[in-house]
């Protein structure tokens, strides 16, 4: 019996990829046969990692294909072709509204995603999502199979790896209070906010004091360049913004950080707030979206997105060494929840139980 992944786009080094790669290694320690199936296939990934989507072997009623859905794409409408048993494994989809104005390629992307989630509606059988959030979207778009929720594998090992040493000598102990956030650079994630958030802190609270915006911001450029221009116009000073960097320097912003704060609108998961758990900083958080799930019930949960609200509550938190060691303590038991084997065992049992319980398709199904 084959149990296939198959997806838009396998990219390097993101959470989705991350997630198929790690998957594909369970699905083969559980005994089935399987491989990795897209349309693009990332030219940096080892060979032999994916095969193109025109590649895929027969399939029969009894077999199954993981559907990774996050994007618009042709595979949305064409998913019901295949005669064998689909599960859908949903990562979100940001709303077009975020994008207008700035990337009308990203909106159209988005737009035309939406229009294939609701056309997967009644053409799976099963789904599981990344959070609960991401699980009563579906309901809300009338998915009736049955939905579980299943967190991401995050591969915590490789940030055990080495940061890179030049970042950490530019800003180490030169007495700066740190802030982080990392997240490509995109107007769902709401920068701006952060940057807001961080002004009155530097303000009000502490002149000492720095910003990591960490993340890429290709095909986001107006999106960047506007908050450019708004950190100008504050005249804002120790705002850096990375853009892409290589792996070891984001660790390295990790190691220099003091307090990771998301404002983000919009997230179906959003790992950097598990990996800023790894790194025992404390988490300052908009409650939005799936940001609440992946917390649960760690960090500091902002109820709005009011700049001086985040500001005191930064402050609060950074001058309370006791409240820092709370904070850290829950996050790191929230933490182990996402490790490894925890996230296997689920996705081991959900599978299973997937495979048991849907009946294989049959010509008449079909």
């Amino acid at each position: 019996m084959k149990v296939l992944q198959l997806l838009p786009t396998l990219a390097m080094g993101d959470a989705i990829g991350n997630d198929v790669r790690a998957l594909d290694k369970v699905i083969r320690g559980m005994g089935y046969q399987t491989g990795i199936y897209a349309e693009v296939i990332d030219g940096r990934l080892p060979e032999g990692t994916a095969q193109q989507v025109e590649k895929m072997p027969r399939l029969s009623g009894e077999d199954v294909i993981l559907y990774h859905m996050s994007t618009g794409s042709e595979l949305n409408f064409s998913l019901e072709k295949y005669p064998c048993r689909k599960l859908m494994v949903f990562h979100n989809i940001t709303p077009p509204r975020f994008f207008k104005g700035y990337n009308e390629a990203a909106m159209e992307s988005a737009e035309y995603g939406m229009r294939g989630l609701c056309h997967l509606a009644d053409k799976v059988d099963g789904c599981m999502a990344d959070s609960a959030y991401n699980g009563d979207v579906l309901r809300e778009l009338n998915y009736r199979c049955p939905i579980t929720v299943r967190p991401i594998l995050i591969p915590f090992a490789d940030y055990a790896k080495t940061p890179d040493q030049s970042v950490m000598e530019h800003y180490q102990d030169d007495g700066y209070t740190n802030f982080i956030f990392v997240g490509r650079v995109a107007p769902n994630k709401k920068q701006e906010d952060v940057i807001r958030a961080f002004y009155c802190y530097k303000k009000y609270c502490n002149p000492k004091s720095r910003l990591f915006i960490v993340g890429s911001y290709n095909g986001m450029e107006r999106y960047y360049h506007r908050l450019r221009r708004y950190v100008g116009a504050l005249e804002l000073d120790n705002v850096v913004f990375t853009g892409h960097i290589p792996f070891a320097q984001i660790l390295a912003y990790y190691h220099l950080a003091d307090l990771f704060l998301c404002m983000s609108d919009h997230e179906g998961f959003c790992v950097p707030l598990v990996e800023a758990m790894y790194f025992n900083l404390p988490i300052l958080a908009y409650d939005s979206s799936a940001i609440s799930d992946t917390l649960g019930g760690s960090g500091i949960l902002l109820p709005t997105n009011d700049p001086m609200e985040a500001a005191l509550a930064a402050d609060h938190v950074l001058r309370n060494a006791e409240l820092r060691r709370e904070i850290v303590a829950e996050q790191h038991r929230r933490q182990q929840e996402f490790a490894y084997p925890e996230i296997r065992k689920v996705f081991e049992r959900q599978l299973q139980q997937f495979i048991d319980t849907v009946p294989p398709i049959s010509k008449k199904r079909k």
